[in-house]
């Protein structure tokens, strides 16, 4: 009996090193359903019959299989952001499968490699702007090394009840159909008004006539608006005051997610300091801050530490001051805490416009621009005509009077990088567009007509991104981590998602360090089905340096 035991558990042990760790199961059904959100029924995507669809949680090194069932009656995918998996899980119909056919399930199956905050969504057409998201937590392997009392998802995102193809089409015809805040006849007799001098008189003029010309106007901050969008917190409308409790004294973290399809938030809950504890995943040195801007497709998590017995405010505003997403810190349910009024409406000047004088060297402001050796970095060119630089205090990424507002200066790694090698070349990636038509390009080409970024497995690069445009694009790359130059040297912290501002040059280093086509594109929704996708492709080979 007692060699029979034996032998039983030998069998036992052998299995468990074969497969430490058992793979976990899940099912996600994605279908067309009628949804209420603003008091009007419109046709959604949902996972699993909501909005957003379901929180997965796994932990670090754990084998998981995704079962996707589609009842939809087109094709459809799922793009697991910012995980690093085998290219043919990806998700990116074209570019890693062929996508999933109506009434098929699709079997999405790899091993968890990282830990953090994350997402999932749609990588087909427009059905992200119909709901089709939802978050991932991802439990390290170890310890948690950020200690909380308490955690919640924070998923921002945008709904709107017009169809998705008819906000592309309205902006293919009129790119900024969806501003209503243009400047009228009584701004221009408010700047009059205000003139000191006649040089500041005409220059009023001079101003307003530039932007006429151009066909365009300061306040076109975002494609799509607050006077289409709803802004939801956790699939909650503003008035619906989805509320998180809390004990006084408790460190409260919060997950924030920006799965809008087209919507920058500038993110703050008065009365409280945020602690950014990590950044698309990756664990930072804290830096308490009033106020951070989450690009779309981001991940911030924060610590808060609310001490009184009353309700905080947790307020997104969108970039453009259109509108905003609310929620609630309380002790108890029911209970509310003033709404901050939306901030002034950003204007740009025609003084800021890059393409009004040649341009040179146009780099983030506090970036370490050393270069590999031997390398030049290439200067800017001309703008195209129409585009501009954005005013610094428009980026927010300063400190004003106190009030600090989180930059990617501020965002340093716990570890060092993985890779501390010196790019051997530079891939320069020119961020285009015609504003006029609503073509949204990189180096000049739509996606259709773009030569692939090609990198020797292993291999080291550089990538400098060059915003020639009016618009933020916050640059996304699949399967592979982006370190971007920030001045915190081998502890540059690690992002799937660079927010790259008007006029402004960004570089990160990249390691072709998986096989595999990936693609590069912005994730502004409507730019990425304008053309500003690129893909990235990753060669078979002998790996030149560490993995």
């Amino acid at each position: 009996m007692l060699r029979i035991r034996f032998i039983g558990l030998a069998v036992l042990i052998v299995i468990f090193m074969v497969n430490p760790i058992q793979a976990k199961t899940y099912n996600l059904v994605i279908e067309k359903q009628a949804m209420n959100i603003t008091g009007h029924e419109k046709m959604a995507f949902t996972i699993n019959g909501s909005i957003p669809g379901p929180l997965l949680r796994w932990r670090e090194g754990e084998e998981v299989a995704i079962n996707v069932t589609n009842k939809l009656d087109q094709i459809t995918s799922i793009h697991w952001h910012g995980i690093l998996l085998p290219s043919n899980m990806d998700g990116v119909p074209g570019i890693s499968f062929e996508g999933i056919r109506p009434g098929e399930t699709f079997t999405y199956r790899f091993t968890v490699k990282q830990s953090g905050t994350y997402w999932y969504h749609s990588h087909s057409e427009t059905q992200t702007q119909m709901g089709f998201y939802a978050p991932i937590i991802i439990d390290p392997a170890k310890k948690e090394a950020l200690q909380s009392d308490q955690e919640y998802v924070v998923f921002l995102s945008d709904w709107t009840d017009e169809d998705p193809h008819q906000i592309m089409a309205k902006l293919k015809k009129q790119s900024d159909y969806y501003n209503f805040q243009r400047r009228t006849l009584l701004d221009l007799f408010h700047d009059v008004g205000a003139a000191k001098t006649s040089g500041e008189f005409w220059n009023v003029f001079k101003e307003r006539l530039t932007w006429g010309r151009m066909r365009m106007d300061p306040t076109d901050i975002s494609d799509v608006t607050g006077y289409t969008y709803t802004f939801l917190l956790n699939g909650k409308i503003p008035d619906q005051n989805w509320t998180a409790l809390y004990k006084p004294g408790e460190r409260i973290r919060l997950r924030f997610i920006n799965g809008s399809a087209m919507t920058y938030f500038d993110v703050k809950i008065p009365g409280l300091k945020l602690e950014v504890v990590q950044a698309d995943g990756q664990n930072l040195e804290p830096v308490r801050v009033d106020e951070l801007r989450i690009a779309v497709a981001e991940t911030y998590d924060v610590i808060v530490s609310p001490e009184e017995d009353h309700a905080y405010t947790l307020f997104a505003e969108s970039i453009d001051r259109s509108g905003y997403a609310r929620g609630t810190l309380a002790p108890r349910t029911g209970m509310i805490a003033p709404v901050p009024k939306l901030q002034s409406r950003p204007i740009l000047a025609v003084a800021d416009m890059p393409g009004m004088q040649k341009m040179q060297h146009v780099s983030m402001e506090g970036m370490d621009q050393k270069r590999p050796e031997g390398m030049e970095m290439g200067s800017m060119v001309p703008m195209n005509h129409g585009t501009m630089q954005m005013d610094e205090s428009m980026n927010r990424m300063d400190d004003r009077g106190g009030y600090k507002i989180l930059s990617y200066r501020d965002l340093h790694g716990i570890l060092p990088g993985y890779d501390t090698r010196i790019p051997k070349r530079v891939e320069t990636v020119r961020l285009t567009g015609n504003m006029r038509r609503y073509i949204w390009m990189i180096n000049d080409k739509k996606f259709s007509d773009a030569d692939p970024i090609k990198l020797s497995y292993g291999e080291r690069v550089r990538i400098t991104f060059i915003n020639e445009t009016m618009m933020h694009h916050p640059m996304h790359l699949h399967g592979i981590w982006m370190q971007i130059e920030n001045g915190q040297g081998g502890f540059a912290p690690l992002k799937h998602v660079v927010d790259i501002p008007p006029g402004k040059q960004y570089s990160v280093d990249i390691t072709g360090d998986t096989e595999g086509e990936w693609v590069l594109h912005c994730h502004l929704l409507y730019h990425q089905e304008a053309g500003m996708m690129t893909k990235v492709v990753v060669a078979k080979g002998k790996m030149e340096g560490p993995k």
